[in-house]
């Protein structure tokens, strides 16, 4: 075995791979249960793509079989259930973890220098797996399906001069039919898993260059020992890799309950008429996007005026690239940060949990309201950032991780 290695790693660097990202990569030894998501994310990713590939050898993709087609293998393929409801279901399960990686990120500052790119790259695969679960979302051609497309693609319409040629380019014709049903059939199964691998890849890259952060905040490459070891440091491989496998073994038995015994959800994580096939000639009562989506959908109906609740919706996501530069607090963890920074990230957890509530259910007054008040708070976490964050009393971080 050893002369074979020798012969790789004279021809590919596989041994020295395994010992920078791994063996010989040294992480802070004080990761709690946080930091489980990231791999999760992974593991998702993972059931995702062998899910997709087998779920598409029995697609069909055009408006007249694709909605018979999974019908098909939900009766008659053998174990084409369990296929489908475990690719819904990792859909939804890939943006709780996600959602819960970032909000790590945010608490414990992971996006403050010298990991702005690590950032910038989580926030790419994210947008990446926006685009990516939109273009799934079409496929099944249900009528929240169909809907909801029509509903979300017509937005670019809002945009002056070119929104209606936008519009018609991204649909592939004057209305949804069966030319976006094919093309985004090849952006979900082709264009965007090859987009998200690449930036998973470069994520994981760049964050390895500069290390993992911690709870503390604490650059464990300050404190080393005679060999050049961070003090504070332990091997990535096997001491996490184990620790890990507790987390994915819980997310299993949850993810499994869920996949087994409720894999709609009450309808979130697959609506009720979506079980209906697309028709252009009957809406639905109430139209709303997937549960994950719905945050930046109340942000949009908060607005009433369509252009400026489009630049709204747009500008929710895109402010979270700009996130590493508007904290100036000297310290990254929450731990060390001042009262004003705890009650700030609280208050947009709640007004973005709120949101997606809100997201979900018919606008009336009342709700629309509350909304323009959530997406109000959910803007100044970021606009006021700069100014409570240099301002306020902060605590002394220790020289080492605390444990």
């Amino acid at each position: 075995m050893s002369k074979f290695m020798e012969w790789v790693d004279a021809r590919f660097p596989a041994t020295k791979m395994w010992e920078d990202h791994l063996s010989k990569y040294y992480a802070p030894k004080n990761f709690n249960f946080l930091y489980f998501f990231g791999s999760l994310a992974l593991l998702v990713l993972v059931n995702q793509i062998v899910t997709g590939v087998w779920l598409t050898m029995s697609f069909t993709p055009s408006a007249e079989e694709a909605f018979a087609s999974v019908e098909y293998i939900m009766r008659d393929v053998e174990y084409g259930w369990i296929l489908r409801y475990l690719h819904s279901t990792g859909a939804s399960a890939f943006f709780i973890v996600v959602y819960l990686h970032m909000f790590r990120g945010l608490l414990y500052g992971s996006y403050q220098k010298p990991r702005e790119l690590v950032w910038l790259f989580g926030m790419l695969i994210y947008l990446a797996l926006m685009a990516e679960a939109f273009m799934g979302y079409l496929l099944p051609w249900g009528q929240m399906s169909y809907w909801g497309a029509q509903v979300i693609i017509s937005l670019f319409g809002a945009i002056p001069v070119i929104g209606d040629d936008l519009t018609q380019w991204i649909r592939g014709d004057y209305l949804i039919s069966g030319i976006t049903l094919n093309r985004f059939f090849a952006l979900h199964v082709i264009a965007l898993p090859i987009v998200i691998l690449g930036l998973v890849v470069l994520h994981i890259l760049a964050l390895h260059e500069v290390g993992s952060n911690n709870p503390d905040g604490v650059d464990i490459k300050r404190k080393k020992d005679e060999n050049g070891i961070p003090l504070d440091g332990i091997p990535f491989h096997p001491y996490y890799t184990v620790k890990d496998i507790v987390g994915v073994v819980v997310f299993l038995f949850v993810f499994c309950a869920v996949v087994f015994f409720f894999p709609e959800m009450g309808g979130y994580f697959l609506e009720k008429p979506n079980f209906e096939q697309a028709n252009a000639f009957k809406t639905p009562e109430h139209i709303a996007p997937v549960w994950y989506f719905t945050p930046f959908y109340a942000i949009l109906r908060a607005v009433p005026d369509k252009l400026f609740g489009v630049i709204a919706m747009g500008a929710a996501i895109a402010v979270l690239f700009v996130l590493p530069w508007l904290d100036r607090s000297p310290v990254r963890s929450m731990r060390y940060k001042g009262w004003l920074s705890k009650i700030w990230l609280l208050v947009f957890c709640i007004a973005f949990v709120i949101l997606g509530v809100l997201g979900v259910l018919a606008p009336t007054p009342g709700r629309t309201l509350l909304s323009q008040v959530c997406t109000f708070l959910y803007f100044a976490y970021f606009i006021l950032m700069p100014f409570y964050t240099r301002l306020e009393k902060t605590k002394p971080v220790p020289e080492r991780v605390t444990g």
